[in-house]
């Protein structure tokens, strides 16, 4: 089997949900051809889809070493360290992503949601309203953004309570 067609089977195995099989396949193409992109991106993903996500973010950055700003290797290594917790690097990723692609949903979107993890509500919203601009029907900014409009609405009437009765 030639090295595209490897891809592509390991391709078809993902969407089938076998990822075990499909990571031998692209192990096989990055024996032979180290820095194939499309090889060690999907490696990528579908070490993440097996929540390995250490292993994972080895791939993006190899992919990143090769082409450092590739938005599909920064949004999915954005994405991975967003999972482990490490929003603030998530961020740096989608920021990197933007300056590439300034109108890019996805990586807009999902900056609301590192932001809004941390607690930058506002700043998230602002993040969704963008993505929403570029794609209106984006589920992700749209389900996102109902939830930190709820959330920053209940801080709004949550507030005035704690300020008061620390006053006593």
């Amino acid at each position: 089997m030639r090295h595209s067609s490897l891809l592509n089977e390991a391709y078809e195995l993902c969407e089938e949900g076998e990822y075990t099989l499909a990571l031998s396949y692209y192990d096989i193409v990055l024996s032979k051809e180290p820095n194939n992109f499309a090889a060690l991106i999907n490696k990528g993903v579908t070490l993440q889809n097996l929540g390995k996500n250490r292993q994972a973010i080895k791939c993006y950055d190899a992919a990143l070493k090769l082409e450092n700003n590739n938005i599909d290797a920064l949004v999915n290594k954005g994405s991975t360290l967003h999972t482990l917790g490490k929003y603030h690097e998530a961020i740096k990723c989608y920021d990197q992503a933007l300056k590439v692609q300034p109108k890019f949903a996805v990586a807009m979107a999902y900056k609301g949601l590192s932001l809004g993890e941390l607690g930058f509500l506002e700043e998230a919203i602002k993040c969704f309203n963008t993505s929403l601009r570029i794609d209106k029907k984006f589920d992700i900014a749209l389900d996102n953004k109902a939830i930190a409009l709820e959330l920053l609405k209940k801080n709004a009437i949550l507030k005035p309570k704690l300020h008061k009765s620390s006053k006593k």
